[in-house]
């Protein structure tokens, strides 16, 4: 995968791409309930933004049963990965609402029951 900058800072643009995105990172996999239930936004909402997440191949998924779940891409570059790691580390407070609304379906596996 050869990212363009261009393509990865426009997909990123997007305040709920950009949270999506960060929300992933720090939780390593989500699937849309846990990020509906974080963001308070609909799941189409939610599937539409992670659809552009990966068409920019910023994200990808697994499946399992009926439920998909997404992380950060395999492939996703260096330079890319240092981008979305320094930003996640020195601004906290970005996702502070999010990641407690998310912290409050408690922790896996009694979140993975819940929604999942």
């Amino acid at each position: 995968m050869n990212t363009n900058p261009v393509a990865f800072f426009k997909c990123l643009a997007d305040e709920t791409r950009l949270k999506i995105l960060l929300l992933v990172a720090s939780e390593g996999e989500l699937c849309v309930c846990e990020l509906t239930e974080a963001l308070t936004f609909s799941q189409p909402k939610i599937s539409r933004h992670l659809a552009q997440l990966r068409d920019c191949e910023l994200l990808d998924h697994r499946r399992e049963g009926q439920w998909v779940y997404y992380r950060l891409h395999d492939n996703l570059p260096l330079w890319a990965q240092e981008v979305i790691q320094t930003t996640l580390a020195n601004n906290g407070d970005y996702l502070k609402a999010d990641s407690r609304r998310l912290a409050g379906m408690g922790e896996r596996p009694q979140r993975k029951q819940q929604c999942c």
